[in-house]
């Protein structure tokens, strides 16, 4: 396994750059950095940004955004400034991304899935294969759980001729973490795709997964999302799974016969598990009535690897503020341009590349 191998400096931000990136702008998240990290690790190109999630309660970089900041900087052995908890500002210089043997540990229950979408896209770039642990959160709110890259996510991927797998070791639950994924990324060049038609739908099954509490809360859930979508009771299954804390994910795929999506309701303390049922029925009806073949989460996923393979196309629900402001970052390190087109109560999503290498 690695460790961090290059200086990684709290420090003043050097002058030095060729991009700089208002952590600020659109909705101003986590994903801007993360966005920045990946296509700066694939370019070559070094950025500076600046005001990093200045909208949130607490911002600058928490323990997630350190540990992926840390994870890019091992694997392009870059120079970094600004690395630290809290800090605002940051200065990220990379090398050649080199692939190999990787651990990295969030020390939380930060999404383990977030930074493995931050690396990917690099490491399928190297000239020889990675093989990368990754420990925290694994089903977290506000971050695609394991099941959304495994059954969604990664088979787009794979279609546009990505070679990884990755696998569940151990879920991990907010807030006590101690998740674990395995992922395996051969060299791959990717290929433009096409998504335009979610073709029949062949089935919808429901999983309601309950770690540390009663199994009564999971099959709660099963009856709502029975009633709700018409799902058979052997497409159904309420379970326990064994993880560190207490945890409560119910999952729901909609499996097409060109894309497979996936959607997903967390426990909450003082939330009655008919009420994330019902939310999670809503998101499902919703998207089903829509006749899209990529939902609006899945969509702002495909942007920064349809943008490296130099195109692509798909048909989704409205575009979010977290998708629009990845669209910017995006053209500001790549020859793309990202279009989002109203037509018919469908929107379309198309990248066109003008002489991006491969």
């Amino acid at each position: 396994m690695s460790s961090l191998r290059q200086s990684i400096k709290p420090s003043v931000m050097s002058p030095r750059t060729d991009l700089v990136i208002d952590g600020s702008q659109g909705e101003g998240g986590g994903q801007i950095l993360r966005t920045a990290l990946t296509l700066s690790m694939c370019t070559s190109r070094p950025f500076t940004i600046h005001s990093i999630r200045s909208r949130r309660s607490r911002p600058g970089l928490m323990r997630q955004h350190l540990v992926a900041v840390e994870a890019a900087a091992t694997l392009s052995e870059a120079e970094v400034e600004g690395a630290a908890l809290g800090s605002t500002a940051l200065h990220f210089i990379p090398r050649k991304t080199r692939g190999g043997r990787f651990s990295f540990a969030v020390g939380s229950a930060g999404s383990t899935t977030l930074i493995l979408q931050t690396l990917l896209p690099a490491l399928l770039r190297c000239d020889n294969p990675t093989r990368v642990i990754l420990k925290g959160g694994t089903h977290n709110p506000m971050a695609p759980p394991f099941d959304s890259l495994e059954r969604s996510f990664l088979p787009l991927i794979r279609r546009m001729g990505a070679r990884v797998a990755a696998r569940l070791i151990r879920p991990g639950f907010f807030p006590a973490g101690g998740g674990e994924i395995e992922a395996e990324v051969e060299p791959s060049k990717l290929c433009p795709i096409t998504v335009l038609e979610r073709g029949k739908v062949l089935k919808i099954g429901a999983r309601a997964l309950v770690s540390n509490l009663p199994l009564e809360i999971a099959q709660r859930e099963i009856n709502v999302l029975r009633k709700n979508l018409d799902i058979s009771a052997q497409d159904c299954t309420a379970c326990k799974v064994d993880a560190f804390g207490p945890g409560n994910v119910l999952i729901v795929d909609v499996e097409s016969a060109h894309i497979t999506e996936v959607f997903t309701g967390f426990g909450e303390r003082g939330k009655r598990a008919e009420r994330i049922a019902q939310e999670v029925a809503q998101e499902v009806t919703r998207y089903l009535d829509s006749g899209v073949p990529v939902g609006e989460h899945l969509a702002d996923q495909l942007l920064v690897p349809m943008a490296l393979a130099g195109g692509g196309r798909f048909r989704t629900l409205p575009p979010t503020p977290h998708a629009s402001t990845n669209a910017r970052i995006i053209e500001t390190f790549l020859p793309v341009r990202v279009r989002f087109t109203e037509e018919d109560k469908t929107n379309f999503v198309e990248i066109d590349s003008t002489g991006l290498d491969g």
